[in-house]
């Protein structure tokens, strides 16, 4: 409870707005409420988490398409990857070299913009242990 010039304010429950009693700091009513809330909120994130994976899976499936397996690197055109409907937002991390070229990858499969409408595919090869 929050005392403002004899007005009494009280704190309400975060999922039914029931009006709260015991601990100041007290967020829900029941342990109903907390576990309602909590299971919504990862309900949420699992299903943002599984949209965004399935953009990765179909990104990596089209620069593979492209790369094919013998090859390390190739030159294609934007409009070749535009045309599977690649989503160039979607990248698990990016690389910027020494040249301030930035790489963004999908896994160990990479792409960086060429020129204006050629996008260079790289697959990251792995370094042996001797």
């Amino acid at each position: 409870m929050f005392i403002l010039k004899n007005y009494v304010m009280k704190k309400k429950c975060k999922v039914c707005d029931k009006i709260l009693r015991g601990r100041s700091d007290k967020i829900f009513c029941s342990i109903g409420c907390k576990n309602h809330y909590h299971k919504h909120l990862r309900y949420i994130t699992k299903k943002a988490a599984i949209e965004i994976n399935g953009y990765l899976k179909r990104n990596y499936a089209i620069l593979w398409e492209l790369l094919g397996r013998n090859k390390t690197q190739v030159k294609v055109y934007r409009n070749a990857l535009e045309e599977k409907k690649f989503r160039f937002k979607y990248h698990t991390h990016f690389h910027v070299n020494s040249n301030n070229k930035t790489f963004f990858y999908v896994y160990d499969l990479a792409w960086m913009t060429f020129s204006d409408d050629e996008i260079l595919i790289i697959r990251k090869t792995r370094k042996t242990r001797s």
